[in-house]
């Protein structure tokens, strides 16, 4: 079957899913994701995906009826847990890691974020898409990180600033940009942990 076989109309009574390929669809969701990256969410049109990704604007509707949706279904379809697997035997070297890590994708992920704005705000459905997507996977593996060291004993459990270490982590990442215009990289992160999280935990 060909691409252009893929995007014609479906007969009635043909589930409006069946025509696409999984990789086609994915190259419609990786498409809106980048130009929300780069034009801003309010800039981006399904008449322009579709232009991008050679298809028709019926094939965009029929699959995903609004443009919240289709940003929504594009958000879920990258979710990614980056702090998954980082388990050195020691909490602080984990949380360089994890700065590490974040520091790799902060320029790609950053961008996404301020390019949703005002959107994620006005949109439930975009909200928790952004949450399952970006949010909420990498707060919980962190506290797993935070958990281990808990239970190898290097932090007691009752800290008061173990609530804050995501908050601390992903602050810096947003605010960053609008303080000094760059993103916060790998190095910048590392040291961002070692001068200020890690001494609040009591670490060294």
């Amino acid at each position: 079957m060909t691409s252009q076989d893929a995007e014609r109309p479906e007969p009635a009574g043909t589930s409006r899913r069946s025509k696409l390929t999984p990789e086609r669809e994915q190259e419609f969701l990786d498409a809106v994701l980048d130009q929300v990256r780069e034009c801003g969410y309010d800039a981006v049109t399904m008449e322009g995906i579709a232009v991008t990704t050679r298809c028709s604007k019926s094939t965009l509707y029929r699959q995903w009826r609004t443009k919240p949706q289709f940003v929504a279904a594009a958000l879920r379809s990258r979710r990614q847990v980056r702090f998954e697997g980082i388990d050195s035997g020691s909490l602080a070297e984990d949380l360089r890691l994890a700065a590490r890590a974040a520091g790799d994708w902060s320029g790609k992920d950053t961008r996404l974020l301020q390019a949703l704005g005002h959107a994620v705000v006005e949109d439930p459905e975009l909200k928790l898409a952004l949450r399952e997507a970006l949010v909420e996977p990498e707060i919980a593996a962190l506290r797993g990180i935070l958990r281990r060291g808990i239970d190898r004993g290097e932090v007691a459990a009752d800290h008061p600033a173990l609530e804050f270490v995501p908050v601390q982590m992903f602050g810096v990442l947003r605010i960053r940009p609008v303080m000094e215009g760059e993103y916060a990289d790998g190095d910048y992160l590392v040291r961002y942990v070692e001068a200020v999280v890690l001494p609040a935990l009591g670490l060294t």
